[in-house]
């Protein structure tokens, strides 16, 4: 009988693919998928030191697992991601149980390490930074077990050279690498090969991606100018043969350029669509927070995306309650918020992250009723303009890729268009990675309501691929 794993993940999407590829070790290594605790055998979890109350919810779990181990010693429990790699030896002191801790530089060496654990016992690895010399440095050069048939990350580049005050990515992540352009396209290729059609390429600054590559051509003697190359992945990307969507996460404003909002919009299967944080509209806090851009040059390169990009949709993040944070810095961001029109906008009260510089700042802390009060007045201003949005689109006809039922209602299907809304409307049930028309009829703050017009192309993947290299 083959032994069952479960990976329960914590964060953002590059915790989601790096999950994706412990599933797909696991599964190489001859273990089989379960969504059952009692059936483990081994426990994966992919920890987030980003999130407001990541650990707690991390030594939560664990403390919940304690007795599942007590009941079945033989199960191994694995601790793995960003706080894993900030916490260290922490883990295993506060969660003796716990049988294997490794960071994020060392995913590939995941299964190896629970194989230590069971003969010599309990392990700890964290490396400080990524061996380049490594071919599986990179989480898409491992096996991987796709959640989504029809769609797939890509990272493009790990790591993070920025230094926001708040962020405390380039600690557990540590400096930029990009990916060689070849290897990104090939992987591309493969999958379209087994019938993704929509590809997310991923990486902490995906905007910035190739300028290391650059720095060491040059260094090399090769005369090359110093440049970001992501306009020119994107492109490449758009134009594999059977990719219908590419989306791409995240960017950073300051780095954002022109050539990358040409490419959108002439390159056919890159979406409509841009997260572009804004973090606060005060330029005395985004200064504090290292940002890079005051709010009117954010403003301004927004000006030129939504004129170079037909039907542009543009979400964002804001942080409310920055150490410091003023009312006067408050009511500039509402005026930003305003005057960018955000399809959609994730809202985050601060909350200080050990190991950041904005964590030291705790004598400029705000008040917690202010900052609360600050957060609804923010929603009002980005959910009226979600709205406008999302009316502004009834009657239309909208390309959409089937999903799958809707979460709150199985008889309704979950559909997403190009813009990234999603759209729930009534059907035969139609296999997720079906693309089709639908008509919108309702606007909501969150989501569009239509009908089913006609199906257009159906997926081709025939089952789904546990594991595959990617």
């Amino acid at each position: 009988m083959l032994k069952k794993y479960l990976v329960r993940t914590y964060g953002c999407q590059m915790n989601e693919h790096d999950s994706e590829r412990l599933a797909g070790l696991l599964e190489a290594d001859g273990y089989e998928a379960t969504d059952e605790l009692d059936d483990a055998d081994v426990v994966v979890l992919n920890t987030c030191c980003i999130r407001e109350n990541a650990d707690n919810k991390l030594y939560g779990a664990l403390g919940n697992l304690k007795v599942r181990k007590e009941e079945n010693p033989d199960l191994q429990i694995v601790v793995g991601g960003c706080l894993a790699q900030k916490d260290r030896d922490i883990i295993q002191q506060r969660a003796g149980h716990v049988d294997v801790v490794f960071g994020t530089h060392n995913v590939h060496r995941a299964t190896e390490l629970m194989a230590e654990a069971r003969v010599n016992g309990p392990v700890t690895e964290i490396w400080e930074e990524t061996v380049l010399e490594e071919a599986q440095a990179f989480p898409s050069a491992l096996p991987v077990r796709r959640e989504t048939d029809y769609a797939a990350w890509v990272t493009i580049q790990i790591g993070c050279d920025n230094s926001c005050a708040f962020c405390i990515v380039p600690s557990v992540r540590g400096k930029e690498i990009s990916r060689p352009m070849e290897d990104i396209e090939t992987e591309v290729q493969r999958l379209a090969a087994d019938g993704v059609t929509e590809v997310t390429l991923l990486g902490q600054n995906v905007n910035s991606y190739g300028r290391d590559l650059a720095i060491a051509a040059r260094q090399a003697g090769d005369d090359v100018r110093l440049r970001p190359m992501f306009a020119e992945l994107l492109g490449r990307v758009a134009a594999v043969d059977g990719i219908r969507r590419v989306r791409y996460t995240s960017p950073h404003p300051k780095d954002m350029t022109p050539d990358v909002f040409e490419v959108m919009e002439h390159a056919g299967p890159v979406v409509p669509h841009l997260h572009f944080p804004l973090q606060s509209g005060s330029d005395r806090i985004l200064s504090a927070m290292h940002r890079g851009y005051t709010g009117q040059r954010y403003l301004e390169k927004l000006a030129v995306a939504r004129a170079s990009i037909a039907d542009l949709a543009v979400t964002t993040d804001i942080i409310v309650g920055f150490p410091g944070e003023t009312d006067e810095d408050f009511e500039r961001t509402l005026e930003v918020a305003a005057a960018a029109e955000f399809d959609s906008a994730f809202t985050f009260v601060f909350s200080p992250r050990g190991g950041t510089e904005a964590a030291e700042m705790v004598d400029q802390f705000c008040d917690p009723d202010m900052v609360k009060d600050r957060y609804a007045r923010l929603r009002v201003v980005t959910e009226r303009s979600a709205l406008a949005k999302h009316q502004a689109r009834v009657g239309r006809v909208e390309e959409v890729v089937v999903e799958g039922p809707s979460k709150k209602d199985p008889s309704v299907l979950t559909g997403r268009t190009g813009q990234n809304k999603l759209i729930h409307f009534a059907s035969d049930p139609l296999r997720p990675g079906t693309y089709g028309l639908a008509r919108v009829t309702e606007a909501h703050t969150q989501y569009l309501m239509g009908e089913l017009v006609e199906v257009t192309d159906k997926p081709t993947y025939r089952t789904r691929i546990p594991v595959s290299a990617g």
